[in-house]
């Protein structure tokens, strides 16, 4: 209860801010849509909370399961009154435009980890409901409920979106909110930038200003995806003001020489040198300025030395190097780690980045952690995210700038041994032509190094390590099939998502998009069982079927397999289909009789997820009843053509289970809906 009062508060924060929405001239639209969005969950989540808790067992072990996801939501909603906070944010105008114009991150972001969260939240009340009541009978019906919600004829985007669209937050008015609140935004920086630009104008010549809004107002009209038009501007322009060299950025930190960390504009910006022909070079430094997401390193703006043949890109500022975080964290004796639920959330981040690079046809080619930049989250207050961070993949584009290697230099045993990040069809055709060079890189092999990437966040070792074997032996024991050992108390749900990632087949390797949704609904698991990974010991809480088996069904029915990314509006619905499928996985294991199609889980009806049956005789009874029509006793008459068109056969059978069994059918129209209640009405009628 004190997190769910804490979110309150959170989102009144927010509510307060907004009162001055106004004056917000950067993404404004997002900011209001972040409220709205974030004030409807708190009143979805309320109204769950009243229609299956009780506020007087508010202090007992019954309300447990709600405290992690709660406290994942209260992260979630710190993140984005922060974010309010910076838009909000007067000074250093110049610097917010660069770094906020450019950027959905309201949508891509905040509303993404919201999206992601809110089904576990949603669930965690479910099951909490199921043992929260004065009676055996209540409880029983609770139960019988919440399994009828994950029916087969659910698992549709669209009948999801029509039943439970309000409850998830993807109704039609925030779907197409979440459409439009970048235009808009940007169609509101566009009149602003023009109003200080005719300020300016007015005055005395054209300056700094000026030209800095001739360079927004271009990239703002042209749209990011116009690679054509022109994106660097003189290097004249990026000495003015108070720009300030303050360090090089190497040793761990975000780059090897090449970057540096300068002050200009009033904030602290990344600067990324590097030296090449210009003409030659413009169409991928163009290609780096259109990218933009949240998990990946995004250029700003861009400036070019014509006399010195030099070009500069601004970037956001980032602590160090996913290899240095993990060196600090397990330290020299490996004692320490990186808890699962961090470990899992760094992964999704990097598998997220990779998604959106992977879907603008770019494929990264030297992925390992010296080339994953974090930092800590800006809403590090609560002790549960001391380890908690934000990852953002550097290393990518700019291929065929000579004499430069814009790959960030690995340390320790990744200096020594780079091979180990590389697929083994990359070591192959490497070994083939006798340079990396030439190396044509795939997605699959991306995914190869994000498996490695994966073993070391899990294990805090570098793969392959411990292994005698170096040179060439090693790479050809790779090629060969050799992958680096898991302890044996690592999580198998885990173990076997990255176990496929580096399969030697690349053809069996998942895609990012797939890796995406296994990894939110693993972070489901972890939230809904906080105890199943306290200890070092394999856990007792492990999901009782293979996530990757679900997504292979879901995909090949779902066609979710796609070169574009989905929608963040999906993510509750992708979560939710999981649910159904893993609920008719566990109900077949525990009753094979059962040949029902409603795809409600066996032991959710017998009583709780470990089995223990209820008191109250009525859920049961309708259960046998209904799986087994032989002991039904139904009549020879024929059915209604109603109930025969509508194809509702358990609304019929239930009517006969109350006649043959005496029972008040009071104690039964609480599992139904209002249109299942008109059914049944008319079956008697009939």
């Amino acid at each position: 209860m004190e997190q769910f009062r804490q979110i309150g508060e959170a989102i009144g924060s927010m509510r307060a801010m907004m009162v001055f929405k106004d004056t917000i001239s950067i993404n404004r639209r997002q900011c209001c849509l972040l409220l709205d969005i974030f004030t409807a969950a708190y009143l979805s989540i309320s109204q769950e909370m009243n229609d299956n808790l009780r506020f007087q067992e508010k202090h007992t072990p019954k309300w447990k399961v709600l405290e992690q996801p709660l406290r994942d939501l209260l992260s979630v909603v710190r993140e984005a009154d922060l974010f309010i906070r910076t838009c909000l944010e007067p000074n250093d105008w110049w610097a917010k435009a660069l770094s906020l114009s450019q950027n959905r991150d309201c949508v891509e972001l905040h509303i993404h980890n919201l999206l992601s969260c809110l089904p576990s939240v949603i669930e965690a009340i479910e099951m909490a409901g199921e043992i929260s009541g004065w009676s055996e009978d209540e409880m029983s019906k609770k139960r019988l409920v919440h399994s009828n919600k994950y029916m087969i004829q659910w698992k549709d985007p669209q009948m999801f979106k029509w039943k439970f669209g309000k409850q998830y937050l993807v109704s039609s008015d925030f779907c197409c909110r979440f459409e439009s609140a970048w235009s808009e935004d940007r169609w509101i920086l566009i009149n602003k930038l023009q109003e200080k630009k005719k300020k300016k104008n007015s005055g005395s010549g054209k300056n700094h200003d000026t030209r800095l809004a001739d360079f927004l107002l271009k990239n703002l009209e042209n749209g990011h995806e116009n690679l054509n038009s022109p994106r660097l501007l003189p290097y004249s322009l990026l000495k003015t003001k108070d720009y300030q060299v303050k360090r090089r950025l190497g040793n761990g930190g975000q780059g090897q020489g090449q970057y540096k960390e300068i002050t200009w504009l009033g904030e602290n910006f990344a600067l990324r040198q590097f030296y090449g022909d210009m003409e030659a070079l413009l169409p991928e430094v163009s290609q780096l300025l259109s990218l933009s997401h949240p998990h990946i390193e995004n250029s700003l703006c861009g400036f070019t030395d014509e006399e010195s043949k030099e070009c500069f890109l601004i970037m956001e500022l980032m602590s160090r190097t996913l290899c240095t975080h993990v060196k600090e964290v397990y330290g020299l004796r490996k004692k320490n780690t990186v808890s699962l639920p961090a470990a899992v959330d760094l992964m999704l981040q990097i598998a997220r980045g990779m998604e959106y690079l992977h879907s603008k046809r770019i494929y990264h080619g030297e992925l390992n952690p010296s080339n994953i930049l974090v930092k800590p989250k800006g809403n590090n207050t609560h002790p549960g995210d001391a380890h908690y961070l934000h990852a953002r993949i550097s290393g990518f584009g700019l291929n065929s700038v000579k004499g430069f290697s814009h790959k960030a230099a690995p340390s320790g045993q990744n200096e020594s041994f780079p091979f180990i990040w590389y697929a083994p069809e990359v070591l192959e055709e490497q070994e083939q032509s006798g340079t990396a060079g030439t190396l044509k890189y795939t997605d699959k092999s991306d995914v190869y190094s994000f498996g490695m990437i994966c073993f070391e966040l899990l294990t805090g070792k570098v793969p392959f390590e411990d292994s005698h074997l170096q040179g060439e032996k090693m790479s050809r024991n790779i090629r060969a099939g050799e992958r680096p050992l898991f302890p044996f108390h690592s999580p198998k749900y885990v173990t076997n998502l990255t176990k496929r990632c580096w399969h030697t087949d690349p053809n069996q390797r998942p895609s990012f998009s797939s890796i995406c949704r296994i990894l939110r609904y693993i972070k489901r698991f972890l939230a809904l069982n906080p105890e199943g990974h306290s200890s070092q010991q394999d856990t007792p809480f492990a999901p009782g079927v293979d996530y990757h088996e679900i997504e292979t069904k879901l995909s090949q029915k779902l066609s979710w397999e796609s070169t574009d990314i989905p929608a963040v509006s999906q993510i509750p619905f992708q979560m939710f289909a999981y649910r159904v499928v893993e609920r008719e996985k566990t109900s077949s294991t525990s009753d094979p009789r059962d040949n029902s199609e409603s795809g409600s889980d066996r032991t959710s009806l017998s009583g709780d997820e470990n089995g223990a049956a209820p008191d109250d005789q009525v859920p049961s009874i309708i259960e046998r009843r209904l799986s087994s029509s032989n002991e039904v006793g139904i009549s020879k008459k024929r059915p209604s053509p109603l109930l025969k068109r509508t194809g509702l056969k358990p609304i019929q059978e239930l009517g006969k289970i109350i006649k043959n069994n005496k029972m008040k059918p009071k104690s039964c129209l609480c599992y139904l809906s209002l249109s299942q209640h008109f059914l049944l009405v008319l079956h008697f009628w009939q």
